[in-house]
């Protein structure tokens, strides 16, 4: 028994057309709440690893991208708000992985995100996020109104 008062996370998984080079599609959305943080990516973790050819990236890559994505979706996009849902979406394969996470806020310019490792910024405990999620994954894009963001990652 735990002492946890939400309900564990669920997630909807739907097979892709054959063909395709992902097979699988997982979907599942979140309340703004860092402490969900943790479940919701190895929810993800458990899905893709047996099918992903690299496990090491998953392991890393994976697991930190898209633990900053959410976060950031959290903290930024809903303003901490636990009412407001953050949506995943994990679509997967041998060799690649695509995952969109996207929340209810106003969204933001990604184009003009201050330079992480300037020598004022270094030190600052926040601000790296997106500069990480870029170094780790082989894609990322944005949709048009910044509260999405897609990050591919590939092993061919």
């Amino acid at each position: 028994m735990t002492d946890d008062p939400r309900p564990a996370l669920t997630a909807d998984l739907v097979p892709l057309p054959p063909g395709s080079a992902l097979e699988q599609e997982l979907r599942f959305s979140l309340p703004s709440d860092i402490a969900c943080i943790e479940e919701a990516v190895e929810l993800v973790v458990r899905h893709v690893e047996p099918r992903f050819t690299h496990h090491r990236a998953v392991r890393f890559n994976l697991r930190v991208a898209l633990t900053e994505a959410i976060c950031n979706a959290m903290l930024y996009g809903s303003g901490g708000d636990a009412s407001k849902a953050v949506t995943v979406r994990v679509a997967y394969g041998r060799n690649a992985v695509e995952m969109e996470v996207a929340d209810e806020g106003l969204g933001f310019d990604p184009e003009v995100l201050p330079d992480p490792t300037t020598p004022e910024r270094r030190i600052r405990a926040n601000g790296r996020g997106i500069f990480l999620i870029r170094h780790l994954v082989d894609e990322v894009r944005f949709n048009e109104k910044g509260n999405a963001v897609c990050m591919v990652l590939r092993r061919d």
